[in-house]
């Protein structure tokens, strides 16, 4: 469903990248519901719920975890926060990597921007070191993405002309997009994280990742992730966003080597993804999956957004996965913290139907099952079932909610593990007329259990 407006790598690369995420992520057919007898499947989202709802912070904006955490915490809901790590102490800063920037400078007196060197100049400019010059470098990369390839090369032009007339400042500064002031540390993302919230890259400075050239392109995916390993652990450089939901293929074929899923996109045959932009229905998409982006802007209504959690309410297959960004006027398309206690109590009274859960969490369950199988083997008063997954346990270690039909006489089930001497609480036999009697329970992939019935 999605598609980048202007490719930037070869067809033959680009097929070749997705031949490979597809076969990274090729799946199994899920087993069909409803139940039919001796069956045991995996159900689509984690708690047998209707549908998934992420929420999403982009940029680190201080007001996020001082403002909007508390209240998500008070509610007991899980967020994911995409960081900038550039600006947090103690991590490498951003910078330029390349040529001498002067020599690059006394070139542009000479040379027209072209595509032979638009995509150095686009890079230095950015760490020229004044909000106009950032300014230069997203403008030119938000045409070259809409395809406007002229326009971008002469907006890099107006920059350097700028910068050799002494107009535009060369102070070799690293300006933030959009969030100047910051005290966060990483001795506070690690409290979030142990709270449960992901902490996830944003990159190092949140350039346009579409114009950086080959050297810089790989910092700025490469040190973030480096820093986030060091000072999270290797568990939080799962996922990651590149900067104003870049789509851009060569972006995405080189981010992908890097972090194993993308908020941006993840193409999979089970899985349609609908960006923030995108008008396409949710509810007419049949893919097994829909991940449907939806952002709030400064016109959003606060009835809007209730809406996109009713849709998806309505259908099976929909996750709900929000991007926000500022908070309490205090970034881009900044929401009151009024707004946003009355929006998040809205999905917490639906928890009930409504899996919410990080974006990690999300993007591993739903690999996690369409990459496992399900083998039983039934007695008289027991069932083995084992979970057979073919993803790597030290990384897909989300637990898989399991349906398990059981034998109309049984009126109480106990779940044996390999791990555990004792069987636990019973599980409550659900008897809901539509169908044959079953049990719901939770597996780790490659996991097998014993249900003892009685």
């Amino acid at each position: 469903m999605r598609s980048s407006l202007m490719p930037t790598a070869p067809a033959a690369s680009l097929c070749a990248f997705l031949a490979a995420v597809l076969l990274l992520t090729s799946c199994t057919t899920p087993a069909p519901s409803p139940l039919s007898p001796e069956t045991s499947v995996i159900t689509r989202w984690q708690g047998d719920k209707i549908g998934a709802v992420s929420l999403t912070f982009d940029d680190g904006i201080i007001t996020q975890f001082t403002v909007a955490r508390p209240i998500l915490d008070s509610l007991g809901l899980l967020a994911t926060f995409y960081i900038i790590t550039g600006k947090v102490e103690g991590s490498e800063r951003g910078k330029f990597i390349g040529r001498d920037p002067e020599l690059i400078i006394a070139e542009t007196a000479r040379t027209p921007t072209d595509s032979t060197n638009f995509f150095e100049r686009a890079s230095l400019i950015a760490f020229t070191g004044t909000t106009e010059a950032i300014t230069y470098h997203s403008d030119a990369g938000a045409r070259y993405e809409a395809g406007q390839i002229a326009k971008a090369h002469r907006l890099i032009d107006e920059a350097y002309a700028k910068l050799r007339a002494g107009t535009l400042r060369n102070t070799d500064d690293v300006v933030f997009h959009d969030n100047p002031v910051d005290t966060t540390t990483w001795d506070d993302y690690r409290a979030y994280q142990t709270a449960g919230h992901e902490i996830a890259s944003h990159t190092v400075t949140h350039p346009r990742l579409a114009v950086l050239d080959a050297p810089n392109l790989r910092y700025e995916l490469e040190q973030s992730r480096a820093d986030i390993a060091k000072f999270l652990g290797e568990p939080a450089t799962f996922s990651a966003e590149g900067p104003y939901g870049t789509e851009d293929e060569r972006v995405m074929e080189f981010a992908h080597r890097v972090y194993p899923a993308l908020r941006n996109r993840m193409p999979a045959p089970y899985l349609a993804e609908l960006n923030r932009g995108s008008r396409v229905a949710p509810g007419s998409v049949r893919q097994e999956y829909v991940q449907w982006q939806r952002g709030p802007t400064d016109n959003t209504s606060l009835q809007a957004m209730k809406d996109w959690v009713d849709t998806t309410l309505a259908h099976d297959n929909i996750w709900l996965v929000e991007v926000l960004h500022g908070v309490d006027d205090y970034g881009w398309a900044a929401r009151p913290a009024a707004e946003l206690r009355e929006y998040f109590a809205y999905i917490k009274e639906r928890e009930d139907r409504l899996w919410i859960a990080p974006f990690a969490t999300v993007t591993k369950y739903i690999r996690e099952r369409e990459n496992s199988r399900v083998e039983e083997r039934r007695s008289e008063d027991e069932i083995t079932v084992h979970v057979r997954c073919t993803l790597d346990p030290a990384v897909y270690n989300v637990p898989l909610t399991l349906r398990t039909v059981v034998p109309e006489g049984w009126t109480s089930v106990q779940v044996k593990r390999s791990n555990d001497a004792d069987a636990g609480s019973p599980l409550q036999v659900v008897r809901d007329g539509e169908g044959p009697d079953y049990v719901r329970y939770a597996v780790m992939p490659g996991e097998r259990v014993i249900l003892v019935g009685r």
